[in-house]
């Protein structure tokens, strides 16, 4: 959708920054107008309807491209993103601080250049969960698959540049679940009270959204159980909702505006309020610069963290029925103001700064899935892959025949169920389906 803004005209927008390689990213200009580039336009992507496999692809190399763009920039407001790039960031850019490695000592990573962060570490490490259980997940199948997974296996990690275990990478939140999981035994689906409550488990449930495709509320309760192992509240429920999003967009002829519905429809809380509050704002606009601040305030009544990202308010990432992450509003809301194209979709969700990596995680994965991996800019996934040391299709293409896979035994089940239910119906049964 690209409704007329209802605001003020907004002043002409900073110039674009430049890429690490110090040439302009074409593709856009920084007002979030589609220009030029490899990624299909909406309109040329809607000619052929997405395979199964091309939504998998687009969806996972979606995310995965929103992680590496907005990695660099994350924690960081609009305004402080123009000082450092000269500009909205409008493709890979370097690090933030030139020393990455010492600038934040808590956080030594090398975030840019192309590099992917434990977003994407945490979404292929699910994947692989996936191809090894061949059948929809739960809180348990985090505590045998998921846990050895991330503290037991060597993987190249982009921002050490160096092997080491994805435990050694993931921050505090996801740690957690090692802690409660392996040396706290704690009933897995359970687990995830007590943590702080952020988007940790939410960032990686695209996978589950794909096992799930045009199956919205199948997804969103699979991502419960499974996130119930890392998350409660909020945090939980927001992993539920992406989740679903995902699935939803995978629906032949999906749209932003039945993405999000479908996104209301099983959202709860503090979070359905959030989602439209911000969807309801982002309606207004067509262009990512003049939403970025309008955005912000539509979710910052929900939001716990407070207005500066990185000293984080008291009550901040508390479970509440009240609150909600910012990240999943604002990418359901980006998706809405971009009208689905990834480029516009994932700038704005880069250039909105705080947790900005997350956010257009989201937003990727979401735009890959609705229009299939043809939309996700290829000099821009083709980089990342090669900067990151990662093949981005392999865990697509996994997560796809694994899908399929499951859908087969679910419709044996269907099946079994339905015959146990007619014999114990009798008569009833058949007589209900003829009126209906």
């Amino acid at each position: 959708m690209t409704p007329t803004p209802t605001s003020t005209p907004h002043p002409a927008p900073p110039p674009a920054a430049e890429s690490a390689s110090g040439a302009q990213a074409s593709g856009e200009d920084s007002s979030g107008g589609h220009t030029s580039g490899t990624g299909a336009s909406p309109s040329a992507a809607d000619a052929a309807t997405p395979t199964l496999e091309e939504r998998a692809a687009g969806a996972l190399v979606g995310a995965a491209v929103g992680d590496a763009l907005g990695g660099p920039v994350e924690g960081w407001s609009p305004e402080q993103i123009v000082e450092r790039h000269g500009g909205r960031v409008q493709g890979i850019v370097g690090p933030f601080y030139e020393d990455w490695r010492h600038a934040r000592p808590i956080a030594p990573y090398h975030k840019g250049d192309g590099h992917v962060t434990d977003d994407t570490l945490m979404t292929h490490a699910l994947v692989r969960v996936y191809e090894t259980v061949r059948d929809h997940l739960g809180a348990y199948d985090v505590a045998a698959h998921l846990v050895p997974d991330l503290m037991g296996t060597p993987r190249w990690i982009p921002e050490l540049e160096a092997e080491a275990l994805p435990l050694q990478r993931i921050f505090l939140a996801e740690k957690w679940i090692v802690a409660r999981l392996h040396y706290g035994h704690a009933d897995p689906r359970e687990a995830g009270v007590g943590n702080i409550v952020n988007c940790g488990a939410a960032m990686y449930m695209a996978p589950v959204g794909i096992v799930n495709a045009g199956h919205p509320a199948a997804a969103y309760a699979e991502a419960l159980d499974v996130a119930g192992a890392h998350q409660s509240s909020y945090g939980r429920e927001a992993a539920g909702v992406f989740a679903a999003a995902v699935a939803s967009a995978c629906s032949p002829g999906a749209t932003p505006d039945s993405v999000v519905a479908d996104a209301l429809a099983l959202a709860k809380d503090g979070t359905r309020e959030a989602v439209a509050a911000v969807c309801e704002v982002a309606a207004r606009y067509d262009d990512f610069e003049s939403a970025l601040t309008p955005l912000r305030e539509a979710v910052a009544p929900y939001d716990t963290v407070g207005p500066e990202y990185r000293s984080p308010s008291l009550g901040a990432r508390r479970p509440s029925r009240l609150h909600s992450i910012e990240e999943l509003p604002v990418a359901l809301g980006m998706l809405l103001v971009g009208g689905a194209d990834f480029r516009r979709t994932v700038l704005g969700s880069v250039n909105y700064g705080r947790d900005c990596d997350s956010i257009a995680t989201m937003s990727g994965a979401i735009t890959g899935a609705m229009r299939g991996v043809a939309a996700v800019p290829e000099e821009w996934s083709t980089e990342v892959a090669r900067a990151s040391r990662l093949d981005l299709h392999a865990p697509a293409a996994a997560l796809a025949c694994v899908t399929r896979e499951i859908f087969g035994r679910d419709r044996e089940r269907r099946r079994a169920h339905e015959a146990a239910f007619t014999a114990i119906a009798g008569d009833t049964a058949d007589a209900a389906d003829g009126e209906a």
